[in-house]
């Protein structure tokens, strides 16, 4: 009976049992704070991405498959430290046609398939209203996969669209 009574007043091992009935909740907060804090650091550079091209091209008063490759290249250093295997990338110039009817006057695409020439597109409202307005549609798709794979077991797509006026020129136009 003595032992139990000392026993039940011992209270030097009270800290250790708390830290282990603690510490499993308290790392698994940390290694999942980790995770969406890395998903939230790909999205923000597939956002930027996304804006770089689209800024790039519009820049431009005219530009070729090889600048825009160049571009495309550009884009990938911009999702470092991210592995960009799974970087999917279009930009498109839309010219309003005689009816203001948006049109793709051309595309390029890495990874996303180019969209057809000629074929109408839907842009916000208001952003071409006559006829000759012009814009540049700049498209990235990125999978961002955890290397964890425990609170982010599948893998997040992020798809970011921006629409730039050209800055120079009326339309950026595509050569060969």
């Amino acid at each position: 009976m003595g032992l139990f009574r000392r026993l039940a007043r011992d209270k030097r091992g009270v800290s250790a049992v708390e830290f282990a009935l603690i510490a499993p909740a308290l790392i698994a907060f940390y290694f999942g704070l980790a995770e969406l804090t890395q998903a939230m650091m790909a999205e923000r550079r597939t956002s930027h991405a996304a804006s770089s091209i689209g800024d790039l091209v519009a820049q431009s008063t005219q530009i070729s498959d090889a600048t825009v490759t160049d571009i495309f290249t550009i884009a990938r250093a911009v999702m470092s430290p991210f592995p960009t295997t799974t970087l999917k990338m279009r930009v498109t110039s839309i010219v309003a046609d005689s009816s203001a009817v948006p049109k793709v006057a051309w595309s390029k695409g890495d990874g996303l398939t180019a969209l057809g020439a000629n074929s109408t597109q839907t842009v916000p409202t208001g952003l071409i209203s006559v006829a000759g307005d012009s814009v540049i549609l700049s498209e990235v798709q990125y999978s961002y996969d955890s290397p964890v794979d425990y609170f982010v077991p599948n893998a997040v797509v992020f798809n970011k669209k921006f629409y730039l006026r050209p800055r120079k020129s009326d339309a950026v136009t595509k050569v060969n």
